[in-house]
C-alpha cells in the first residue's frame, strides 16, 4: 500500500511522477499495488496498512494549509514510521515534516517532528534554483541498490549520485548526528552553507522502523533515480516477505540520469 499525501496541495514540478515511478516499477515486477489519496481532510486511519508514503513539495503560500492538515494527521503519519513503513519527502513535505518551518514573515509552523530537521525561510535572501548533482557517500546504501543495475545498463559509476531540480527558500539544518542523503559540489541543498543535500535515515535509526528519504529535488525525483526508487520499494516489499527485487531494463532511467549529470554538473 502506498499513500499519496495531500496531492492537492504537494505536487509541484510532477512530484506525483513519484508515485507513478513506484507503482509502474512494482508492477514490472509482478506486485500489485494498493495506491491510497490521503486529502487533507482524511481521517487518522487514512494510514492503516500503508507500507510507503509518498509527499511532494508545494508553493509557499500552502505552507499554512499543510501545517494545519498535519495538526491533525502528524502523530498518525508518524506512528505508521515508527512501526515500518517507509517515507519519501520532497521539498515543502521535507519542510513541514520537521521540527518546525518558519515563514519569511516570522511565523513557525510547528511539524511532527518525524524528520530532525528545522527549517527558516529568510526574509532576504535569493531562492535556491537549478540542477543538482547530489554525490552519495561511499557506503550509501543508495548507491549499493543501483551498482548492479547501473553496470548493466552501461551507466557503471552513476549510482554514486542522485540529480534533480531545486527551488526554494527554506534553508534546512540537520539535527545533530542527522545523515545527509548526499553532498553537493555544485547547487544549494539543504541551506546553500554546508554542502548538504537532503536527508537519509535507515530503518531502526532513532527507534523508528520506518526508512526515512527527504530531499528538496524534484523533476519528478524518482524517474531518474532508480536506484533511490528501488531503495524505497525494496523497504516496502520487505514488508510482505519480498527480500530480492527482479532487475529490470533501465537503460532509459540511467540515460536520462547520465544526460541530467551532465547538464548540471558542467
Amino acid at each position: 500500500m502506498i499513500a499519496q499525501l495531500f496531492p492537492e496541495r504537494l505536487n509541484l514540478y510532477g512530484d506525483a511522477g513519484n508515485v507513478r515511478t513506484l507503482v509502474q516499477r512494482a508492477a514490472w515486477r509482478g506486485a500489485d499495488v494498493e495506491l491510497r489519496t490521503v486529502r487533507i481532510e482524511a481521517d487518522v486511519s487514512a494510514f492503516t496498512d500503508v507500507d510507503l508514503i509518498v509527499a511532494g513539495g508545494g508553493p509557499d503560500s500552502d505552507q499554512f494549509a499543510v501545517a494545519d492538515g498535519l495538526d491533525r494527521l502528524g502523530d498518525a503519519l508518524s506512528d505508521a514510521v515508527r512501526c515500518g513503513a517507509s517515507l519519501l519527502a520532497v521539498c515543502g513535505a521535507y519542510q513541514n515534516l520537521g521540527q518546525f518551518y518558519e515563514t519569511s514573515a516570522g511565523d513557525r509552523l510547528r511539524g511532527p517532528g518525524l524528520l530532525n530537521v528545522e527549517t527558516v525561510a529568510p526574509q532576504v535572501g535569493r531562492r535556491m534554483v537549478g540542477g543538482v548533482v547530489a554525490r552519495l557517500d561511499p557506503d550509501s546504501p543508495i548507491a549499493a541498490m543501483g551498482r548492479a543495475s547501473a553496470a548493466r545498463a552501461g551507466f557503471a559509476g552513476e549510482e554514486n549520485t542522485v540529480v534533480g531540480f531545486e527551488n526554494h527558500a527554506g534553508r534546512t539544518q540537520l539535527g545533530p548526528g542527522v545523515r545527509a542523503l548526499g553532498r553537493v559540489p555544485r547547487g544549494h541543498g539543504n541551506n546553500g552553507d554546508d554542502a548538504t543535500e537532503g536527508l537519509l535515515a535507515l530503518p531502526r535509526e532513532d527507534g523508528i522502523l520506518g526508512l526515512r528519504v527527504a530531499s528538496y529535488l524534484h523533476g519528478p525525483l524518482l524517474p531518474a533515480n532508480p536506484h533511490l526508487a528501488d531503495l524505497l520499494l525494496s523497504a516496502a516489499l520487505a514488508r510482505h516477505g519480498v527480500t530480492d527485487l527482479i532487475a529490470l531494463d533501465d537503460r532509459a532511467e540511467w540515460a536520462a540520469h547520465a544526460a541530467n549529470a551532465r547538464r548540471w554538473s558542467s
